[in-house]
């Protein structure tokens, strides 16, 4: 598991700025959540959160945070938890695992946005993670979205100094009767 520093506690630059396009009706999911920095964020914000992670004393730190479901899960050896749950946002910092793409995608619902952040190839000259497994090809998010009813919000890649050197891949998209909003 990897490990942060304190700078990156504080929610993401990326989450912040597409945080006021999430439906406020429905609610969002916090993929691999850590100690919630975004979960946190999000019900500040009047958003109904579904907080999930593997490790059990990272949610602990969310216990009693009022707006936040907590959800202790493995997605990567148990499965996807929330075949046929539809959220009106998804979340995703610092977290990879290709194999649960689809149902991640799946379980957007329409409309819904989708805010994710994480590393790619480039990342291993600064440090983890450095294992392909963890680390995004150019333009990979892209792939994802690319089908009927999507819109690409926001998309970048490359180097990022803040909170700390790293290669990054972030996308922001949204699903269905939202584009038509844009």
């Amino acid at each position: 598991m990897l490990r942060f520093s304190p700078a990156e506690s504080v929610p993401s630059a990326w989450v912040r700025r597409f945080a006021p396009l999430l439906p406020t009706a429905g609610e969002v999911l916090d993929v691999a959540c850590g100690s919630g920095r975004h979960a946190r964020l999000l019900a500040a914000l009047g958003q109904r959160v579904e907080a999930v992670d593997r490790d059990a004393r990272a949610l602990a730190a969310l216990h009693g945070v009022a707006g936040v479901s907590l959800r202790q899960a493995d997605l990567e050896t148990a499965g996807w938890p929330y075949g046929g749950r539809l959220f009106a946002g998804i979340v995703v910092t610092n977290y990879l695992f290709r194999p649960g793409v689809e149902d991640l995608l799946a379980s957007l619902a329409d409309p819904g946005v989708l805010i994710y952040e994480t590393f790619m190839v480039g990342n291993e000259r600064f440090g983890r993670p450095a294992s392909p497994q963890y680390l995004l090809q150019s333009q990979e998010m892209l792939g994802w979205v690319r089908r009927p009813g999507w819109q690409v919000v926001a998309f970048e890649e490359g180097l990022t100094e803040s909170p700390r050197l790293a290669m990054v891949q972030r996308l922001c998209a949204v699903r269905g009767d939202l584009v038509a909003r844009l």
